[in-house]
């Protein structure tokens, strides 16, 4: 007798709701002594090797209004290219380096602050060599599966134009939402949600 299976029916999914903030910043939130700092905080410390470097941006929905309750992850390699995973087989990544930051945006203006290192360049899987970039993960109400993006480095001109993913976009003319904007030491890297700036989305 064939057993049914409707008990493994796929659960649904939902919005990241109100309440995101307090399951994952709780500090931020103001719920205190569950950790010392909210997990994702800190990104390098003292003896991270390679160039600092400060990444703030603001998440816009279609309107042009700034989603103050978006979170945003980052994912990187590390200055020498290398990933702080157990998947990493080339080489053995910065110590001193997470690779991962958690943030979420000021809860009146939106912006969201990462201190990192620039990264490396690390393969493609053809073994191309891709631009030294950034992945984001954008959450918030109204969103009903994290968006990935990456952010590229507009000081990295020749490396972007030979990237195997950015040359692949099919609209080219889309390639700048990708692009971080350097205003001091600042890399600045907003991300739009719809409407004529919409960010370029990866189905990851």
């Amino acid at each position: 007798m064939t057993q049914p299976l409707h008990y493994l029916k796929e659960t649904p999914s939902q919005t990241a709701g109100p309440y995101v903030h307090i399951g994952c910043t709780p500090n931020f939130t103001g719920i205190t002594n569950v950790y010392a700092e909210d997990l994702g905080t800190s990104m390098v410390n003292d003896q991270t090797e390679g160039a600092r470097i400060t990444v703030k941006g603001t998440v816009y929905d279609g309107m042009g209004a700034p989603v103050k309750d978006a979170l945003v992850e980052i994912w990187q390699a590390d200055a020498n290219g290398f990933y702080n995973s157990p998947s990493e087989m080339r080489g053995a990544a910065d110590p001193n380096f997470t690779g991962w930051g958690r943030c979420p945006g000021d809860m009146e203006t939106g912006e969201f602050t990462f201190e990192t290192v620039k990264p490396g360049i690390v393969p493609f899987k053809d073994g191309r060599p891709m631009a030294p970039h950034i992945t984001f993960w954008v959450v918030a109400r109204g969103i009903n599966i994290g968006l990935h993006t990456r952010m590229y480095f507009p000081d990295e001109e020749a490396a972007n134009n030979a990237d195997p993913i950015l040359t692949r976009i099919e609209h080219q003319q889309r390639v700048p939402t990708l692009i971080a904007k350097k205003e001091g030491d600042v890399y600045r890297f907003d991300i739009h949600l719809q409407g004529d700036q919409e960010t370029v989305f990866f189905d990851i």
